[in-house]
């Protein structure tokens, strides 16, 4: 039996002197001093050992094991973090979308990210409002739901967001078409952030220099993904379309027969499980908060936590067991 608490972080910086101080991260002093509590009281281990745990039929790992994974690519993985791992001895595994190095385009995701960073959520949920009140008379018809049975049903408050913050994300990242949801995007990423997408993506990733770098510098680097998208929401042929196209960017970066995923919003189902044990995966990790245990989670339903479930933010992990 093996044990492991899995961290999940995703922006790293020096918040308070950013450009977007609002943005949902770790602060770079919180992540440095979360680093030396993680390693008084855990024990941090490698992906490869968390694979070979999960992968036979008595793994184990050490007591109080942990795992540090940082999602979407992004510089500060390289600036900020990247050096504090290396100054304590420690393996962080870096999940990418492939887009984020291949081509030079803002994904979704951090259009809506930073957007929210940037406006009054009161306001930005208006805009979200008119902007479908405009697109469902112009074009898409009976494929919009009314305002309210949107904002009904998916206005659900989560462990860190308010529910006017779910509703934004939900409507712009999966809920409405993709082509109206895009426009959407960078319509309200426009008004709100004011830079042209292009220049930012160049600002916001790393690029294939800096994760090869990482990769022999003994860091870990995983799947999330080609284009972000909820995996568990697209067609079968859409599903493996995305996956092939993100193994085939990654070629020189991962063990194309020894590889893990974090899924992108933790969206996942069973045709996208069996389809990544096929093509070689050996790990999958979700967003539901627990213990990974590998009496209880299948190797590709790993839970993890956030960041802010340790201290210096908070002491949540405890009463999470």
């Amino acid at each position: 039996m093996a044990k492991l608490y899995i961290i999940m972080y995703h922006y790293v910086r020096d918040l308070k002197n950013s450009r977007y101080p609002n943005i949902k991260g770790l602060d770079y002093e919180l992540f440095k001093q979360q680093i030396a509590f993680l390693k008084e009281h855990f024990t941090i281990v490698a992906m490869e050992d968390v694979i070979e745990a999960w992968n036979s039929e008595n793994g184990k790992l050490p007591e109080n094991a942990a795992l540090l994974t940082f999602d979407d690519g992004y510089i500060d993985n390289f600036t900020a973090v990247f050096p504090i791992l290396k100054e304590h001895k420690v393996q962080g595994s870096f999940f990418i979308p492939g887009k984020t190095f291949t081509e030079n385009v803002l994904l979704d995701v951090n259009k809506i990210h930073f957007t929210l960073a940037s406006a009054e959520i009161h306001d930005l949920v208006k805009d979200v409002f008119a902007l479908l009140d405009q697109y469902r008379s112009e074009e898409a018809g009976n494929l919009i739901p009314a305002n309210e049975e949107l904002f009904e049903k998916y206005a659900v408050a989560s462990r860190f967001d308010t529910k006017e913050t779910i509703f934004v994300k939900r409507i712009l990242q999966t809920v409405i078409p993709e082509t109206i949801r895009n426009r959407m995007s960078s319509e309200l990423f426009r008004k709100y952030v004011g830079m042209r997408e292009d220049k930012f993506a160049r600002e916001l990733y790393m690029n294939r220099d800096q994760i090869r770098c990482m990769k022999r510098e003994g860091m870990f680097i995983g799947l999330h993904g080609y284009d972000h998208y909820w995996l568990g929401n697209l067609t079968e042929q859409e599903m493996h379309a995305d996956i092939d196209r993100a193994l085939e960017v990654m070629d020189g970066l991962i063990d194309k027969d020894n590889w893990a995923l974090n899924y992108p919003y933790g969206s996942y189902n069973l045709n996208v499980m069996q389809y990544i044990a096929s093509k070689g995966c050996k790990a999958g990790m979700v967003t539901k908060v627990a213990v990974a245990d590998t009496e209880i989670h299948g190797r590709y339903e790993l839970p993890r936590f956030d960041c802010n479930d340790f201290p210096p933010k908070s002491k949540n992990y405890l009463n999470m067991q």
